[in-house]
């Protein structure tokens, strides 16, 4: 079992209700975990980040790792 702390951002922050949490898992690499969480929009859609660095979906984590999934934005 792994503990990986969590990002979130604009509208996932909204969907799980926070910014940051840490959770328990056994997910192999970050594509599992964004399935276990259940996290809309699909991972198709969205950029992945571990330890602050932007990566593949099929990264492996490890414990202690922080990932975030980012959805597509547009400012102004």
């Amino acid at each position: 079992m792994k503990t990986i702390r969590l990002l979130h951002f604009a509208q996932l922050a909204d969907q799980r209700g926070t910014s940051e949490e840490t959770v328990e898992t056994e997910a192999i690499t970050a594509a599992d975990l964004h399935a276990e969480l259940g996290i809309e929009p699909p991972l198709s859609e969205m950029r992945v980040a571990v330890n602050h660095t932007f990566t593949e979906s099929t990264a492996l984590l490890r414990d202690g790792d922080t990932v975030a999934f980012l959805v597509p934005f547009a400012g102004g």
